[in-house]
């Protein structure tokens, strides 16, 4: 199965879960990856969140019911899985832009978002510079925050997080006790399938935690990405690795955390290496 098969198995099987629960980590299983992996995946080749793209199903669909004024508006707010009147009427208007009882009446104007469907298409004509390298687990010290189950909170989150460890001095402690491999601030979303998911300010260190937090980093295969900019041009980065190199490289996500390695950690304008884990694609 190719890589646009997979992604639209996993599309199939959310319009099949749009009234029930829809596991996000079956949606990984679906694509062979991890539910941290696949949101980012989804995110970029759709260029929607993977949670507004549910949203804008669900309301899509509920607008319809509600059409002609037969459904009660509680009975489709339970249908697509909310408890609260309060909440769908909020995410009906998110989508709609009108209350779902002003869709009620006869002529009333209406927003379809039809299924997304995926197809390979051929890019490239910018270069990728990459190496491929296979490393031994290594230890990293540092701080961590737990990640929102939906990604896109993090893109808020995890920047202040820096701001914070650079104002009170927890960056500069992390850098003292860096000896190891690889040099540099490192940035580690620890988002595997089944464990908590937290994102580490860290270095790679064999000296004592004295209060921070460690992490083991496991044995994996890296595609490795350089970079330098700011944080924006790390995700079109990201961007171009899912759309453009994944698709045709023979590779595949593989359910380990990714890794930004900073060689200075200048938000504005920093060198840095994007490591992905990946591993052979399963023919």
């Amino acid at each position: 199965m190719d890589w646009t098969e997979r992604l639209n198995e996993a599309v199939q099987y959310i319009e099949e879960n749009l009234t029930g629960n829809i596991d996000y980590e079956q949606l990984g299983r679906i694509a062979c990856c991890s539910a941290y992996h696949f949101q980012r995946m989804f995110t970029y080749m759709a260029g929607i969140p993977l949670s507004e793209y549910i949203r804008r199903r669900k309301m899509s669909l509920a607008a319809v019911d509600l059409q002609g004024g037969g459904a009660k508006i509680i009975d489709v707010a339970a249908k697509y899985g909310y408890s609260s009147p309060t909440a769908f009427n909020r995410a009906f208007q998110s989508v709609q832009g009108a209350s779902p009882s002003s869709v009620r009446s006869e002529g009333a104007p209406v927003k379809s978002f039809p299924p997304i469907t995926f197809k390979l298409t051929v890019k490239g004509a910018q270069e990728m510079n990459y190496r491929i390298e296979t490393r031994e687990a290594f230890r990293i010290v540092g701080r961590s925050h737990p990640m929102s189950r939906e990604i896109e909170q993090n893109f808020v989150e995890v920047p202040q997080m820096w701001q914070k460890a650079v104002e009170d001095g927890t960056l500069e402690r992390i850098i003292s006790l860096m000896d190891g491999q690889p040099q540099g601030v490192l940035g580690v979303c620890a988002c595997g399938d089944g464990e908590e998911w937290r994102y580490y300010i860290a270095v790679a260190s064999s000296a004592g935690a004295g209060g921070l937090e460690e992490y083991i980093v496991p044995a994996f295969t890296w595609a490795v990405f350089p970079g330098s900019g700011t944080g924006k041009s790390i995700q079109e980065i990201e961007r171009r690795v899912v759309t453009e190199w994944l698709p045709t490289s023979g590779y595949e996500f593989a359910d380990g955390p990714d890794v930004e390695v900073y060689f200075n950690p200048d938000p504005l304008d920093t060198a840095y290496e994007v490591w992905i884990p990946v591993k052979k694609r399963r023919q």
